[in-house]
């Protein structure tokens, strides 16, 4: 089987049978795959601090080590590298844990070579799409995120860590504090309504924006709105407090009627004030002072 696609793939086999090693060996290579291979967890470890492999075959059962605590212990230093389990035919526990530990698939011994292949083209595949798309989002300069199903932090935008690092002294502490609510929050099936995040004040609200593979949860940070006040149109358009406080109301369209009620003063109190904020705008009706307004009010 000719995978073209992949010939310049790097798969990191973790098995401590030589036998199934050899025939994993025989099989990759065949298939135009670069192979790296380990014994054990430990010189698993060992090997990707030198080279970083785009897909990792991991045994589930081996002495000392086991491949659930390896994998636990690669996805810290490689959290976007996709490790496939090999497991027996009815270890359905450790199926289940696999994925737990960050997993993004299985496959059953005996490995039947066609399956194994297809498999490895398909996650990384993925993964190359994944970091594609954070390229783009890092570029596009937005506030995203990914964390595991657990809340702990995989990677994030420049932009993202720049934000946690203005708005807080201690961005570690900050992370711990936000993966301490999104664990809960990403556990509910309903996520549409947006979680306010306490570590910043005021609260940053994060969304939901998508999933990869059932592991990983794409969040989306929102910065809150400046609330627009008249003190904005008081600074920005030189007016008296009054007068920035009537024209607030007018330009959110109230007649001199609403603007009395609301500012406890008679309705010809109200136009004499308007007749000294058209002067200083130099326009000559409220449609026009009420356009400048908003403009002010918008930019805030």
């Amino acid at each position: 089987m000719n995978l073209a696609q992949t010939n310049s793939t790097i798969v990191l086999v973790v098995d401590d049978s030589p036998e199934s090693l050899g025939m994993l060996n025989v099989t990759l290579n065949n298939a135009g795959l670069t192979v790296l291979v380990a014994l054990n967890g430990l010189q698993a470890l060992t090997i990707i601090e030198r080279v970083t492999p785009d897909v990792v075959l991991m045994d589930a059962v081996m002495p000392e080590m086991d491949g659930f605590d390896t994998c636990l212990q690669l996805k810290t230093k490689l959290p976007q590298t996709p490790v496939i389990f090999m497991t027996g035919l009815t270890d359905s526990e450790h199926v289940l844990k696999g994925f737990e530990v960050g997993g993004v698939d299985y496959v059953t011994k005996p490995i039947v070579p066609d399956e194994v292949l297809a498999r490895i083209r398909v996650h990384c595949q993925n993964a190359k799409l994944a970091e594609t798309a954070q390229a783009a989002l890092d570029y596009s300069g937005q506030y995203v995120f990914c964390v595991d199903n657990q809340g702990l932090l995989q990677w994030a935008t420049p932009h993202t860590h720049e934000l946690v690092g203005a708005l807080t002294e201690q961005s570690e502490t900050t992370w711990q504090k936000i993966q301490s609510q999104l664990s809960p929050w990403l556990s509910q099936p309903d996520k549409t309504i947006g979680l306010d995040l306490l570590a910043f004040d005021p609260p940053l609200k994060a969304y939901h924006s998508g999933e990869h593979e059932g592991v990983y949860q794409l969040i989306r940070l929102v910065t809150p709105k400046k609330t627009k006040t008249a003190e904005a149109l008081q600074e920005e358009l030189g007016l008296t407090k009054r007068e920035s406080q009537v024209m607030y109301w007018v330009s959110f369209g109230k007649t001199n009627w609403e603007v009395a009620q609301i500012l406890s003063m008679s309705p010809r109190t109200v136009n004499k004030h308007l007749e000294q904020i058209f002067k200083k705008l130099n326009v000559d009706n409220r449609t026009s002072a009420s356009a400048i307004s908003i403009r002010v009010l918008e930019a805030v």
